[in-house]
């Protein structure tokens, strides 16, 4: 047998017709479409309809997969009974796992993979995310959450929720390119978790769920979250030499570098220009960000990734640190559904191999003897 490869690098683990990513020229595509096509010109309502149902919607398309993502923000009787319980005893990542779980037994399809339960399912998982994480924060603050407005989209709504102001127009379409950039990343840890699950013919939500406990884990999410309390925990005249005595010390700057890309991060030249332009008359953590890339590209040469200078455009935002992985969960809610409803409709068990090496021919005495 071939010596496995570990973390199993470059081992193709399934067909997709979703996402795919050309490593060495740094570029992301949607179901064929580029990313620098996609970022801030189709909303995020149409690119999860094109991750989920195929194609970017007509006019009559849109309106009636945003009518089912209105309809489907409500939240149902068991989850809006322990939202206040979730909230004082569990952090952000681990409340979504619980919350989502939770949808599962208010869902009507909850006990169908048929494609069309699927699509319903997809459609109110996308809506409900966010209203999750408001829903979270709210009641960890001690607040209301403020009812949302069908007139916003799902990127104005949870804004609004979540920091307590209409945001502007331009606040809005900076946060749903945000949303779009996230969307789907072709077979990460947490899509691949959600497809091992769904590949047992298990449920959508109890996919989704595998794939929010994936995203917990620091090595996959969290790392805006790290550059935020870098970026806060040193001066603005130290950040040349902070970077270099952590790289010095062999320490790892959150946000650099890929599995993947061998240049930057598509995603990240979008972001850049987002917390360039949003930093305004606060350019302090814009600057910082600018000054340790280029330090980590002098000293490393390695490129930011989408979560460097994510973590600015968040905070400008004025979305609370802590909800960083959270608002990742969002906008990656339509893609992992996306691949659930991929699995399902051409199903084999995920099954993989392992190498062995542990002890052999051990004899077995009782329990005296041992």
């Amino acid at each position: 047998m071939d010596k496995p490869t570990k973390g199993l690098a470059d081992v193709v683990a399934a067909s997709t017709a979703l996402s795919d990513i050309d490593g060495k020229a740094g570029r992301l595509f949607y179901r064929g479409y580029d990313i620098h096509d996609l970022a801030g010109r189709a909303t995020f309502e149409e690119t999860a309809h094109l991750l989920q149902r195929g194609t970017l919607p007509n006019r009559a398309e849109l309106q009636a997969y945003g009518d089912e993502l209105v309809a489907g923000r409500e939240l149902g009787p068991l989850v809006s009974a322990n939202v206040a319980e979730i909230a004082e005893k569990q952090k952000p990542m681990e409340a979504l796992r619980s919350l989502v779980s939770l949808a599962s037994a208010d869902d009507p399809d909850r006990d169908s993979i048929e494609p069309d339960a699927d699509l319903r399912k997809a459609a109110r998982l996308t809506a409900q995310q966010p209203l999750l994480v408001a829903r979270y924060h709210a009641a960890r603050s001690g607040k209301g959450v403020p009812e949302s407005d069908p007139v916003l989209s799902i990127a104005g709504n949870f804004l609004h929720q979540v920091t307590g102001r209409t945001p502007s127009p331009r606040e809005a379409e900076i946060f749903d390119a945000c949303l779009v950039l996230h969307a789907d990343h072709t077979m990460n840890a947490s899509t691949f978790a959600a497809r091992v699950c769904a590949a047992t013919l298990s449920d959508m939500h109890s996919a989704i769920v595998a794939a929010i406990g994936t995203l917990k884990g620091p090595l996959h999410g969290g790392a805006n979250e790290q550059v935020m309390k870098t970026l806060e925990s040193i001066s603005p005249d130290g950040v040349a030499q902070t970077v270099r005595d952590k790289l010095a010390a062999g320490e790892k700057i959150m946000g650099f570098g890929h599995r993947v890309y061998k240049t930057e991060d598509p995603r990240a030249t979008h972001l850049r220009r987002m917390s360039e332009e949003l930093s305004g008359d606060e350019p302090k953590f814009y600057r910082m960000s600018k000054e340790m890339e280029e330090v980590v590209f002098e000293t490393k040469g390695l490129y930011p990734n989408v979560d460097f200078y994510a973590a600015s455009v968040y905070h400008y935002l004025g979305i609370p640190t802590d909800l960083f992985t959270p608002v990742f969960s969002i906008s990656r809610m339509s893609g992992w559904t996306a691949h659930v409803i991929e699995q399902h409709a051409d199903n084999r068990l995920i099954r993989p191999d392992s190498e062995y090496i542990g002890e052999r021919d051990q004899k077995w005495k009782p329990i005296d003897e041992r």
